[in-house]
């Protein structure tokens, strides 16, 4: 078994070595900087894929069409989610000028709508990337 020696280090009791069987030899650090100039891409360096949304109309598509369908069941009273955003989007355009009061439904049901929309269009993302890059 090879044994990796270091040099010497001073310390309060005087020079010491410090030697042992488990660390690995010293490796010469590499500059990436100088790797990225070597390449010819003008010292430009990237930790991660260019594309890293990797963004596909498809999923936009399709998470809508899968957050509006169920989002349209006459659920809350006989009426859908969606329905009742969009009748108090009417109810608060009536007196535009006029901001919606903190205590509307209006935010209720902006925040809700909104909110199934981005898990569903987050869901989608992860479903559909998953599927094509083979994950399952």
């Amino acid at each position: 078994m090879a044994t990796t020696t270091f040099p010497t280090i001073l310390g309060m009791g005087g020079a010491t070595r410090l030697t042992s069987g488990f660390l690995k030899p010293q490796v010469i650090a590499r500059n990436p900087l100088s790797k990225a100039m070597a390449l010819g891409n003008g010292g430009r360096v990237t930790c991660f894929q260019r594309d890293w949304l990797r963004r596909d109309f498809n999923v936009i598509g399709f998470g809508l069409i899968g957050w509006l369908a169920p989002s349209s069941i006459p659920a809350i009273d006989g009426k859908s989610l969606t329905g009742l955003f969009f009748d108090s989007i009417g109810t608060e355009l009536a007196h535009f000028p006029t901001p919606p009061a903190l205590t509307s439904q209006f935010w209720l049901w902006l925040v809700l709508w909104h909110l199934g929309l981005f898990i569903s269009l987050t869901f989608g993302q992860i479903g559909f990337k998953g599927r094509t890059e083979e994950y399952f």
